[in-house]
């Protein structure tokens, strides 16, 4: 059974990225966790001054173009060898210099659409979801941070004034309905 939930977010609205990631820093500093920034295009270093850990894709993209491979060579040597096999050229029915196109081929082609399924999934994205924005402008040209209040040691003025203090030209407060499963 759902249980739903109201939480409350104090978004701060930043214009530029110098000053976002300064106030990122000074207030990780001061113990406040950041929910999450949004930025309307990458920015260099945000990852590491919030403290995310290095993403596991590249280990699942290694994983599948392993199996990509694998299954490129065996196919080859079942369609080469058992299947239908023919004598071309001169070669041998299983000859490893023609196979290597394919096994590439295929090995990328595995590679590309695991990553794919692996970040959808493991983002939650899909066909239908609602996409959800605490600004809309930080698709635009904007650089938003989310801070819970009620996980932060500080009270919700004092998160307020820490946000004007280092450079956020607006706060909002902002309720979310989550659901718990």
């Amino acid at each position: 059974m759902a249980d739903n939930s109201n939480k409350k977010f104090l978004v701060g609205i930043f214009n530029d990225e110098n000053v976002l990631l300064k106030a990122v820093k000074q207030l990780k500093a001061k113990s406040v966790k950041i929910h999450d920034v949004y930025t309307p295009y990458p920015v260099h270093n945000l990852d590491i001054y919030l403290g995310y850990k290095r993403s596991r894709l590249s280990k699942a993209a290694f994983l599948f173009g392993a199996t990509g491979t694998t299954l490129a060579i065996l196919m080859q040597v079942y369609m080469l060898s058992i299947d239908w096999p023919m004598i071309v050229g001169g070669k041998n029915f299983v000859a490893a210099p023609t196979m290597v196109p394919v096994t590439f081929e295929f090995t990328v082609l595995c590679a590309a659409l695991g990553m794919v399924g692996t970040f959808l999934i493991s983002n939650g994205l899909g066909p239908g979801k609602q996409a959800f924005m605490f600004d809309p402008r930080s698709t635009d040209d904007k650089f938003v941070m989310a801070i819970e209040v009620g996980k932060n040691v500080l009270s919700e003025t004092e998160l307020e004034a820490a946000l004007k203090e280092h450079g956020a030209e607006a706060v909002n407060t902002k309720e979310v309905l989550t659901k718990k499963h």
